[in-house]
């Protein structure tokens, strides 16, 4: 016995062969959400404040490993475009060119190239403060021992300082210096050659007498014409310092296309 079946709802047979509609199951409701206890509150929320933390110190190593480097090379090439200018224009001026330079320390005194720690020509100027190191250069030191500039011709020690990391980073390159390496100071009429003698990897940062006019601590013992170069270490920090010594083996005069020493080329 077959029955016909008509409707929308769902159909099951019975045991009767009768018909049986039947609606749709209510749909049970969601569980109530679980409140959290006072000490998952508190996990969370101190994990909300570590992502942000994190966040926030990745920025701040953005900044200062990358943007101050940006920010402070601008600044060195402005300044050096001033120099450069500078020289170009009492050069031009009428005069013969070889008197000595009129420099501002306001602008740089020269420039210094380190081919084993950069490619990169490295502007001079007066002091090792923060306010003159932050703009991406090198300074020469006035305090507490003041360095012996080499156009003064005078015997001493042209004891200089740059950043390691951020600001420019002059000086980022240092460990890779070894005895024997050039480094090369250029003036607007002179190029004062130098010869790496002496490195000293790690050293308090109070130790002044790596820059003494004879800096004894290299090993010399007798008054000469000394370059030292003296930045932070280890890498990103500031707890110890890198020094490294030269001195003067000869001086060249520059021509009229600024032809570099053989060091350089």
């Amino acid at each position: 016995m077959r029955s016909s079946v008509k409707g929308r709802g769902n159909v099951a047979a019975t045991a009767d062969d009768t018909e049986e509609h039947t609606d749709a199951p209510a749909t049970a409701p969601p569980p109530a959400r679980r409140r959290m206890g006072p000490v998952a509150m508190a996990v969370s929320f101190f994990g909300e404040l570590l992502i942000t933390a994190g966040l926030v110190l990745g920025l701040f190593v953005v900044y200062s490993l990358w943007w101050t480097n940006v920010v402070a090379d601008r600044a060195a090439d402005k300044q050096a475009d001033k120099v450069r200018d500078s020289w170009s224009r009492e050069s031009g001026d009428g005069g013969d060119g070889g008197g000595p330079a009129a420099y501002d320390s306001k602008n740089g005194i020269g420039f210094l190239h380190v081919p084993a720690m950069s490619g990169d020509e490295i502007l001079v100027e007066k002091g090792t403060s923060m306010k003159v190191l932050n703009d991406g250069v090198a300074g020469y030191y006035t305090d507490p021992v003041k360095a012996t500039v080499p156009t003064s011709g005078k015997k001493g020690n042209f004891s200089l300082a740059a950043h390691r990391d951020g600001h420019g980073a002059k000086f980022h390159g240092i460990h890779k210096i070894e005895k024997g390496d050039p480094i090369v100071f250029e003036t607007k009429d002179t190029w004062y050659v130098y010869k790496v003698y002496g490195i000293l990897p790690e050293t308090s940062k109070y130790n002044v007498d790596v820059l003494g006019k004879i800096p004894k601590e290299s090993g010399k013992k007798k008054a000469g014409h000394y370059i030292t170069l003296t930045t932070c270490t280890p890498v990103y920090t500031s707890k110890y310092r890198y020094i490294v010594w030269g001195e003067l083996v000869r001086t060249e005069k520059v021509d009229e296309e600024r032809t570099p020493p053989e060091e350089l080329r």
